[in-house]
């Protein structure tokens, strides 16, 4: 079994930052992907960023020379640094992970329970 925890989501002004958290737990697993997801009100979810255990990093073009996610790989853990806030970056934050599993074959997904991020003056 495998979980993630996110944390850090809040209320920020505008132009302030927040930095998002995420680490995968359990047994019997490795992670590849991970990365961060988020749902506006009243929209679809859309991938914010993404980073391979080989640190190959992909954002979405909304979002590029603001965030920043990094890996730590060994706890396990994502982060999500988000400088310059806007109040259309305002959604749930939800941390994604690719995992194999052992025992098993190909990857499974497993989502966090998601952290809300509010940015308004």
């Amino acid at each position: 079994q495998v979980q993630l925890v996110e944390s850090g989501g809040g209320l920020v002004q505008p132009g302030g930052s927040l930095r998002l958290s995420c680490a995968a737990s359990g047994s019997g697993f490795s992670v590849n992907a991970m990365g961060w997801y988020r749902q506006a009100p009243g929209k679809q979810r859309e991938s914010v960023a993404t980073a391979t255990t080989g640190d190959r990093r992909n954002y979405a073009d909304s979002v590029k020379g603001r965030f920043t996610i990094s890996r730590d790989n060994a706890k396990n853990t994502v982060y999500l640094q988000m400088n310059s806030l806007k109040p259309e970056d305002t959604a749930v934050y939800y941390c994604n992970a690719n995992v194999q599993r052992a025992g098993y074959a190909g990857q499974y997904a497993y989502w966090g329970q998601g952290t809300q991020v509010t940015v308004s003056p």
